[in-house]
């Protein structure tokens, strides 16, 4: 079974920074995409940002120039630099991975993390 476990949220005034962490554990042949997704209460869950395993990134317009996705492929992490909050910013973050799960097959799995708080205040 694969497990994505988040870490690195919090509180934090307008116009500061957090970084997110988000680790993949389990077994499997390799992470393609990895990403972060936000979802406030009641709303649907949207797009932050994505990463290919090449580290070919894309985001949402809301985030682009405040937030960088990065990864470290060998310990199967992806981070989110989250700068210059805005109290929009502040929803329940996921982090996503897209799953090869052995060698030899084209079948992929998506697993998401528990997911964790920000809170910008103003």
């Amino acid at each position: 079974q694969v497990q994505l476990v988040e870490s690195g949220g919090g509180l934090v005034q307008a116009g500061g920074s957090l970084r997110l962490s988000c680790a993949a554990s389990g077994t499997f042949f390799s992470i393609n995409t990895m990403g972060w997704y936000r979802q406030a209460p009641g709303n649907q869950r949207e797009l932050v940002a994505t990463i290919t395993s090449g580290r070919n990134s894309d985001y949402a317009d809301s985030v682009k120039g405040r937030f960088t996705i990065s990864r470290e492929n060998n310990k199967n992490t992806v981070y989110l630099q989250m700068n210059s909050l805005k109290p929009e910013d502040t929803d329940v973050y996921y982090c996503t991975a897209v799953i090869t799960p052995r060698y030899g097959t084209a079948y992929t799995s998506q697993y998401w993390g528990q997911g964790t708080h920000v809170t910008v205040s103003s």
